[in-house]
This record gives C-alpha cells, sequence and structure tokens, in this order.
C-alpha cells in the first residue's frame, strides 16, 4: 500500500482507493484517516491510497491547490470510499456532501458513516435510492468493500468531468417507478 498525500503530486494509473469524508479544521481534532490507513494496510490493500490532508497531518493551507489535488485525484480513483463521521462544529462535511453528489453516479462510489453521525439522512436516503445499496455502519466492513471493489475494478481511467449540459438528469417518470 502506498499512501499518496495532498502535498504530493497524484499517482495515476494504478488501482486506488481514495478516503472522501470531512476532514478536521483544527490540530486537535485526530483525522479518522489515520485509522483508516491502518485498517487498509492490515487488510492487505497493495494499491495506492489517497488522503486528501497533508502528510503532516496538520490543517491545509492552500484551498485552490487542495482543490486541485482532489480533483485529480478522485477522478482516478479506482474506488472512492465516503465515510462521513460529521460531527457539529469540528467535522461538518459541507464540502463532502458535494463531492457525495457529484461523485456518486460514477459506479466507484462506496458510502457508509457511523450510526451516530450527524445530519445524514438525505445522504443515505440518496445511496440507497440511487444505488439500491445501505450504507456501511462499521469503517472496517466500508474499507474491505472498498478493497474488494477497487480489486475488481482494476486500474481506472480517469474518470471525465461532465459538463452541466452532458450530465444525466433523471426525470419524473423515473422517479415513479
Amino acid at each position: 500500500m502506498t499512501i499518496n498525500y495532498s502535498d504530493q503530486e497524484v499517482i495515476k494509473n494504478q488501482k486506488s482507493i481514495f478516503l472522501a469524508g470531512p476532514t478536521p479544521r483544527g490540530e486537535n481534532v485526530i483525522s479518522w484517516r489515520t485509522k483508516a490507513c491502518n485498517i487498509i494496510e492490515q487488510l492487505g490493500f497493495d494499491g495506492i491510497v489517497y488522503v486528501p490532508e497533508y502528510s503532516t497531518w496538520k490543517p491545509k493551507a492552500d484551498y485552490v491547490d487542495q482543490a486541485q489535488w482532489e480533483r485529480d485525484a478522485l477522478s482516478n480513483a479506482s474506488v472512492i470510499a465516503f465515510w462521513i463521521p460529521r460531527t457539529l462544529p469540528d467535522m461538518p462535511a459541507f464540502t463532502t456532501n458535494v463531492e457525495f453528489g457529484y461523485w456518486l453516479h460514477t459506479g466507484k462510489v462506496l458510502y457508509g458513516r457511523p450510526d451516530d453521525a450527524k445530519k445524514i439522512k438525505y445522504l443515505d436516503w440518496l445511496y440507497k435510492t440511487d444505488t439500491n445499496k445501505t450504507p456501511y455502519s462499521s469503517l472496517e466492513e466500508l474499507l474491505y468493500g472498498s478493497i474488494k471493489l477497487a480489486n475488481q475494478l482494476g486500474v481506472n481511467d480517469e474518470t471525465e468531468i461532465l459538463t452541466l449540459e452532458k450530465r444525466l438528469i433523471m426525470s419524473k417518470s423515473n422517479h415513479n417507478k
């Protein structure tokens, strides 16, 4: 397993998992991604793990560089594992909400959250409705599923970022089925 942090160049064209979800806003909050990386290593994953945090685990300094790194890594990821342990005010996950909706229909998203996560009912509903899957309630199970899917999908060609004109918009008739 190789960890690719957001203060490093994005490693491309390899089997990979992006750890999507809230990032701590202060140095006094420990990132959930440290535990996730330990679990992935214990499970024997042999690909790239994209961690959208600095290798020092310090808060981000440059928003534009960070956003571009994330877009590149998300586009190249074989699997996007959304873990949303939302707490307020420490990890609100506002950006995560947008990313979740943006990437949900790529076929490479798995989603989970602890049972005590705040304000996740809509994300649960959207995931169930649009993928016909139940959200994971255990980080370990989410990561196991992510490794399994990454091994099935293999190396991902860069996912096309569609313009709004090309995005599929569900018609009302699809919702009534």
